[in-house]
């Protein structure tokens, strides 16, 4: 059986910073740190200005950095929505 993993688009106002699949994705909101897995409950959170982590399926780590916006999940798809947001690595 394989493993359950989420669809992710981080994008910024004016452009897509990164989408693909993952098996974790850590954002830093208002309300403090989140970390998101395939089969999380829906949700909306706003976004702190700091990082998002995205550990791809492969291993691969990806950070970028987001400006004030919105994080949302359902049915294992995340969504990060920044006015501002690029690729620190």
């Amino acid at each position: 059986m394989a493993e359950r993993s989420l669809q992710v688009s981080v994008v910024a106002a004016d452009h897509e910073v990164w989408s693909g699949s993952a098996k974790l994705v850590v954002a830093k909101t208002v309300e403090g740190e989140i970390g998101v897995m395939a089969g999380h409950e829906p949700m909306l959170a706003i976004l702190a200005q700091g990082e998002v982590r995205v550990t791809t399926v492969g291993g691969e780590k990806i950070i970028a950095k987001a400006d004030d916006g919105f994080l949302s999940v359902e049915n294992d798809t995340v969504s990060v929505v920044a006015g501002n947001a690029s690729l620190v690595k």
